[in-house]
């Protein structure tokens, strides 16, 4: 994770864009008396809200973060996806 001032942000804006988009690249960008803000590509932002919302559930964080680890410790089981 990168961190830029307002000022460099705005000097290297294209760059800056394109890092986030391109790199998958998080920048942070601060601004002097007011809170930082952090720039992420839409993709990125989208799959946080995603996951914040399948977590929200206790039971439903506990069945996936139960599946992690079963596949972790290689108890995982391959199927086909039939369409």
């Amino acid at each position: 994770m990168r961190t830029l001032s307002y000022s460099e942000s705005r000097a290297h804006y294209k760059e800056t864009l394109d890092a986030v988009t391109n790199d998958r690249e998080e920048v942070i960008i601060t601004r002097p008396g007011k809170e930082d803000v952090v720039m992420v590509s839409r993709d990125d932002y989208e799959s946080l809200r995603e996951t914040a919302y399948l977590l929200r559930s206790p039971a439903n964080a506990q069945r996936i973060l139960s599946s992690i680890e079963e596949l972790e410790a290689g108890r995982g089981v391959t199927r086909d996806i039939v369409e």
